[in-house]
């Protein structure tokens, strides 16, 4: 079993960053794909990144060359770093993790089996 936990939402400006982070306990996270999730209002959920065990990386591609996923195995953390945002990027993120020892990355939500609760992301104009 894992638990992961998302932190580092929040408020933030047109044009300005934020940096979630999702930390995962229970089990070693190195040989789990994870995925950055997020809902928007009115929207179905939709992967935005993910990052597999051999960290290979997919990106929404809306979101190419503005977010970057990344993960510490020795914090069992995954980082997502979203940099230009823009008030169509206020959602709901939420980190989701599968266990898998390929570089596949899974873009339905459906393929994760842990999630966590959801952190909310507010871009204002």
């Amino acid at each position: 079993q894992v638990q992961l936990v998302e932190s580092g939402g929040g408020l933030v400006q047109a044009g300005g960053s934020l940096r979630l982070s999702c930390a995962a306990s229970g089990r070693t996270f190195s040989s789990y794909l994870v995925g950055w999730f997020r809902r928007a209002p009115g929207r179905e959920r939709e992967l935005v990144a993910g990052i597999s065990s051999a960290n290979t990386t997919y990106y929404l591609g809306s979101v190419k060359g503005r977010f970057i996923i990344s993960r510490d195995n020795a914090k069992n953390t995954v980082y997502l770093q979203m940099n230009s945002l823009s008030p169509d990027d206020t959602a709901v993120y939420y980190c989701a993790a599968r266990l898998t020892y390929t570089q596949i990355i899974f873009t339905t939500e459906s393929h994760y089996n842990y999630w966590g609760q959801g952190t909310q992301v507010t871009v204002s104009s």
